[in-house]
């Protein structure tokens, strides 16, 4: 997207290259789990409680949740399904704040997409072997080669537009529901400005932020896993 418009803005400069909101807010995510990770595994003891028994249950919660998907030998791809977890589920919930979601970006929904595009591809030739992986694209018959690699190249599309689109609708949406009730019959009205859109905040922000994450990685684990088998 561009920084002009709809789309993030520049929030500031590095000499002459220009930091768009989209990364600024990304920095921010990122600083925030970095030392979330630190103080929440600091002085850890054999009985959890507080920070530390709700840092143990996620990391249990991914773990089960990874190994229920891809199977146990494949547990070791828990740590990147939380952190992917984690991150787009911060950045769509961001909103909250009053800051722009990264992943109202195409381009961060489309890297986060060819990024499991290429995880896929390559874990599937790394698990099969290059010439066993590549012979599958001729299944069930050779004939359909073709439509077997269009269907392999929309994934990431389709994964990348669908976390872009449901994002940015909600973005919209809220930008309109504020625009309309800042001002009623030519009145500006606070009280319609901070009541009515909190229940839109619940669902765009919170519900289907969190929803949209939680598809987001179990696609990415049913592709990386599926290309595995």
């Amino acid at each position: 997207m561009g920084t002009d418009g709809f789309g993030p803005h520049v929030a500031f400069y590095i000499g002459d290259i220009p930091v768009s909101e989209t990364v600024t807010v990304t920095w921010f995510i990122m600083a925030f789990l970095l030392i979330f990770s630190i103080v929440a595994t600091r002085n850890m003891k054999k009985e959890p409680k507080g920070l530390q028994l709700f840092t143990e249950t996620l990391v249990k919660t991914i773990n089960n949740l990874t190994t229920q998907n891809m199977g146990i030998k494949n547990a070791a791809w828990a740590p990147y399904v939380g952190t992917l977890f984690l991150l787009i589920g911060i950045s769509n919930i961001i909103g909250l704040l009053g800051l722009r979601p990264p992943t109202a970006d195409l381009n961060t929904t489309m890297s986060l997409s060819i990024t499991t595009f290429v995880l896929t591809q390559f874990f599937g030739m790394k698990s099969k072997g290059p010439l066993k992986y590549g012979k599958g694209f001729l299944e069930p018959i050779p004939f359909l080669l073709p439509l077997n690699i269009i269907g392999e190249l929309a994934n990431p599309v389709s994964l990348g537009f669908r976390l872009f689109g449901n994002i940015t609708a909600g973005v919209v949406i809220m930008s309109l529901v504020y625009g309309a009730l800042g001002s009623i019959l030519g009145l500006a009205v606070p009280i319609f400005e901070a009541g009515i859109p909190v229940v839109l905040h619940i669902y765009f922000d919170l519900f289907s932020g969190v929803l949209q994450s939680f598809i987001f990685t179990m696609l990415t684990m049913v592709f990386v896993s599926g290309a595995m088998e």
